[in-house]
């Protein structure tokens, strides 16, 4: 099915990386909600994604949003050893900020804000860049995270070495490779298919 190309002259997209609620407009027309048939519901796993423009645009094809969605859920919602919740953020947050994603650094900024009480080291992030001095152990899991999103890789044993030496254990190692590779794709999807708007909310 042939969808409608979209442009929004109107917008002024923020060119600032922030913390706050941004939205994201499409450039690419997304499948109405009247449309949905129990496939696509399966495809957005969480039913409230329906109210979402990038999730209605991806549930076009909805068996790769599932994968993609679940893939999503168990990387950062999943208790179970690891990383913290607000460090699985970092590596997300850090992603998006090398990758130039300003949507994606505000949603896991925002996240890894509000499960740690760092909300001014996070900024920082946000405003020097991967490089801004945060501690060794937020430093090394940036630098990971910056090093595996580089074109070409630059990720290496050196940097596995640096996040034993601050404390992180397989499972946390893991989480921050995952993290990092799954928003270092996410970010270039984001970023092909449409623009963010700072929000009308508030």
């Amino acid at each position: 099915m042939s969808t409608q190309t979209l442009s929004h002259p109107d917008n002024v997209p923020p060119n600032a990386f922030t913390q706050a609620v941004l939205e994201w407009l499409p450039w690419l027309e997304p499948l109405p909600e009247a449309e949905l048939t129990d496939r696509h519901r399966a495809g957005l796993v969480d039913a409230a994604r329906a109210k979402s423009p990038y999730f209605m645009l991806l549930a076009r094809d909805p068996d790769i949003l599932g994968a993609r969605t679940r893939t999503d859920k168990d990387i950062f919602y999943n208790p179970v050893a690891g990383l913290p919740r607000a460090e699985r953020e970092l590596a997300a947050a850090a992603t998006s900020r090398f990758n130039g994603c300003i949507y994606c650094a505000s949603v896991h900024a925002r996240f890894a804000s509000h499960f740690s009480p760092r909300s001014d080291d996070l900024q920082r992030l946000l405003d020097e860049g991967v490089n801004a001095s945060l501690d060794p152990r937020w430093d090394a899991i940036v630098a990971a995270s910056v090093a595996l999103s580089s074109t070409p890789v630059a990720f290496g044993p050196s940097h596995v070495h640096a996040l034993r030496k601050v404390g992180l254990d397989d499972l946390a190692v893991s989480d921050v490779i995952h993290g990092a590779a799954f928003f270092n794709w996410a970010n270039r999807l984001m970023l092909s298919l449409g623009e963010p708007r700072a929000s009308s909310i508030g």
